[in-house]
């Protein structure tokens, strides 16, 4: 749970860049519903948990820093708590345990929100209001969030409206001491899963097994996958985002693991490539020490100010070097390519990293330098059809003045370890 100082503090650095005579308004996400009366994991609005700290369905956060009522600054709303629900749905948050969670001492009940915000309405100027602007974003279903801007709109339409995502793009791509804290124990829980994996693989485990190894110490913490996990053996590896993870795994084979655990919703992004019957092919050890190879200099170079299309130019052009070297790609090959599609593209598709945080896909703007204090994922690739072989690595990055940090330092990655601790062998964990 976040700490009461640290929301408080992302409030006050939210309401410093709105405009003089403005409000702010941040709901909740849907409960999602599957069939019949079923529902899906309710999952927080990432902004709304980062100003409020609160997890629960169904509130709303105003702020209003201009308010004519000092209490009506910040405002808190939420659904009304009875014994009935509670009886049905379990505790709910009092007025009491929300403001002590926020800091926000004005705490109203749900019912109260139509008449405080026409109020409110009537003598700010400029509303703002949150959307989903993330770029890789496919919004096919209406959230909680485009409702509320239709009918605020359609009932206000002389209002000057602004766009809240912008500025939360700003804030949270930098992450406080705080969160990178609750971000390295979310890498840590997910060590303690991988660590408990390689010891169970071996041939003729499933990869439905796999998962639910990382599924039993995700869930005995009270966490869960921060993503669809894929366990990929085999050529199941060469789907990027292949998760059916169904298929028995085979000796001699490769399993690509994309697998992250969360901790208090930030979340940990992480991928390993391992040997099925514990021990490298001396072909798979070449690939895999090529992007091994690939990984550890891109790390060195998320410095603070990195440009990200530079650092996907240098993955792209370091890659291609691997690929030469490794036999899969000719000098005659890269002089003769398409510059408009070249030939590395066959066998590394993806980018090379993301900025991490409150959600996988975090959000920042990569098209601006990288800011001290960003987290970014650093994942190069290689993917061979001729050879039916995968290979991804991925660890999180914190960049600071003083130089790249790796949240995953003690994540196995070395291939020797990866193949002692799948033997049996003891593994000394590296100090952070």
């Amino acid at each position: 749970m976040l700490s009461t100082s640290l929301v408080i503090e992302n409030r006050k650095r939210l309401c410093a860049k709105l405009l003089p005579g403005s409000m702010a308004v941040f709901n909740s996400n849907d409960v999602p519903p599957t069939n019949s009366d079923g529902t899906a994991s309710f999952y927080q609005n990432s902004d709304l948990y980062y100003l409020s700290g609160v997890k629960q369905e169904e509130s709303i956060l105003l702020l209003c820093p201009d308010a004519p009522d000092p209490a009506w600054k910040e405002v808190l709303f939420l659904r009304e708590t009875t014994p009935f629900l509670e009886t049905w749905e379990g505790k709910k948050l009092s007025k009491e345990a929300a403001r002590q969670l926020s800091g926000i001492k004005t705490v109203k009940w749900l019912a109260e929100f139509p008449t405080i915000f026409r109020q409110l309405m009537c003598e700010m100027e400029n509303v703002y209001l949150n959307t989903n602007e993330h770029k890789r974003a496919r919004i096919v279903v209406e959230s909680r969030d485009a409702r509320f801007v239709a009918e605020t709109k359609a009932q206000y339409p002389l209002h000057n409206y602004k766009r809240l995502a912008p500025i939360m793009h700003d804030l949270r791509i930098v992450k406080s001491p705080e969160e990178v804290a609750v971000m390295q124990s979310a890498c840590d829980l997910t060590e303690k899963a991988f660590r408990r994996v390689l010891k169970f693989v071996k041939p003729g485990v499933n990869e439905a097994q796999i998962e639910a190894e990382f599924a039993h110490e995700f869930i005995c913490q009270r966490e869960r996958f921060a993503y669809m996990p894929i366990i990929a053996s085999g050529k199941n590896a060469l789907g990027l985002h292949y998760i059916e993870n169904n298929a028995v795994c085979r000796d001699g084979d490769l399993i690509l693991i994309d697998v992250g655990g969360t901790r208090d919703l930030y979340n940990a992004d992480m991928t390993r490539t391992i040997p099925v019957n514990g021990r490298f092919t001396k072909r798979q050890r070449q690939i895999y020490n090529s992007v091994l190879f690939v990984l550890r200099e891109l790390i060195t170079q998320l410095q603070p100010g990195l440009i990200w299309s530079n650092w996907q130019q240098n993955a792209c052009e370091l890659i291609q070097g691997e690929l030469v070297k490794l036999g899969v790609l000719s000098t005659r090959d890269i002089r003769r390519q398409d510059p408009d599609n070249p030939a590395y593209r066959k066998y590394f598709m993806h980018g090379i990293g993301h900025p991490l945080g409150l959600d996988v896909h975090d959000v920042g703007f990569t098209t601006r330098p990288l800011p001290a204090g960003c987290v970014m994922t650093c994942e190069p690739g290689i993917y061979i059809p001729e050879e039916g072989v995968g290979v991804r690595l991925e660890n999180n990055i914190l960049l600071t003045d003083s130089g790249p940090v790796d949240l995953m330092a003690n994540i196995p990655l070395d291939p020797d370890e990866v193949e002692g601790i799948m033997q049996g062998k003891s593994s000394k964990k590296k100090k952070k």
